[in-house]
């Protein structure tokens, strides 16, 4: 399948020029196109930011909510159609902070869907506030003094929560990004990739030459399948290590755990109602 597949060729992109959700456009177009995933069978939900505008620029079903609601209904798209492939996508303050709470629950639930997390360590849609992941010191308008805070630390959180596929790319390598997509896309469970990436308007201490300066990918001696070196991996960042850092097997999927889909593997929408029996129900019901 060509990426030209999910072109949407008459619509007027709104990001800077030199944006990183460029690349990271690119690489899950080539990654769903090598996938031989045809655009009526994948869904991408999102919230709101700059990030959350990658489905807007995607031809494929999608669904754009509230800031920081992704995986909510993203679990619900896949819990009720789980032929489709469903990925999530927001910025780092979309699914770390405004959905920080969602984050962590979706992990323990395990839907299985991808999400892909754009991480420039900033709030660029609102036009340059500290986010989550800003570092010690950033100065903005709102933080004057610098942020104080210690960054949210994704990765390490979702491998304490013992997270099926955590993962991390820098979005300026489109080849590497494309082939860790892939992995998590075909992984089973909730698949987290963190993607780092520049805001060429907004954040000019974490510019495209620093994630490559600070960054690093990781070898074959590194074993994804040992957490408790996953999670090691997940706390450096004197320089921080990209690829897969933790992958496991076996992990009921929250859709298999459902009564529904122990009944039927036919998705809700293609069910037949049964009017008797539900006014059964509802009076039931009735005290």
């Amino acid at each position: 399948m060509q990426t030209s597949h999910y072109d949407l060729p008459h619509v007027k992109n709104s990001w800077c020029p030199g944006c990183g959700n460029f690349p990271i456009l690119t690489a899950l177009k080539q990654a769903l196109a090598e996938l031989d995933l045809p655009p009526e069978k994948v869904c991408i939900v999102s919230g709101i930011g700059q990030a959350a505008k990658v489905p807007h620029y995607l031809k494929c079903h999608f669904f754009n909510g509230l800031h920081g609601r992704a995986l909510p209904p993203a679990t619900a798209v896949k819990a009720s159609n789980p032929g489709l492939t469903v990925v999530a996508v927001g910025g780092d303050g979309d699914m770390y902070s405004e959905g920080g709470n969602h984050f962590i629950h979706a992990i323990r639930r395990n839907p299985d869907l991808t999400l892909f997390a754009h991480n420039n360590m900033v709030y660029g849609l609102t036009k340059g506030q500290g986010s989550p992941t800003s570092l010690r010191g950033f100065v903005t308008p709102i933080q004057v003094n610098g942020v104080a805070n210690e960054p949210f630390n994704p990765l390490a959180v979702a491998v304490a929560l013992d997270c099926p596929f955590v993962a991390r790319a820098n979005a300026a390598d489109i080849p590497r990004t494309k082939e860790i997509m892939k992995e998590a896309i075909r992984s089973k469970g909730l698949a987290l990739v963190d993607l780092f990436q520049a805001c060429v308007s907004f954040n000019k201490i974490n510019t495209y030459a620093w994630y490559k300066e600070h960054t690093y990918y990781l070898d074959g001696s590194h074993d994804p399948s040992d957490r408790m070196a996953a999670f090691a991996k997940a706390v450096e960042t004197e320089r921080y290590p990209l690829g897969i850092l933790y992958r496991k097997e076996g992990r009921p999927t929250f859709e298999e755990q459902q009564p529904a889909w122990k009944r039927s593997a036919e998705p809700l929408y293609a069910r037949k109602l049964d009017p008797e029996k539900f006014r059964k129900f509802l009076h039931s019901k009735v005290v």
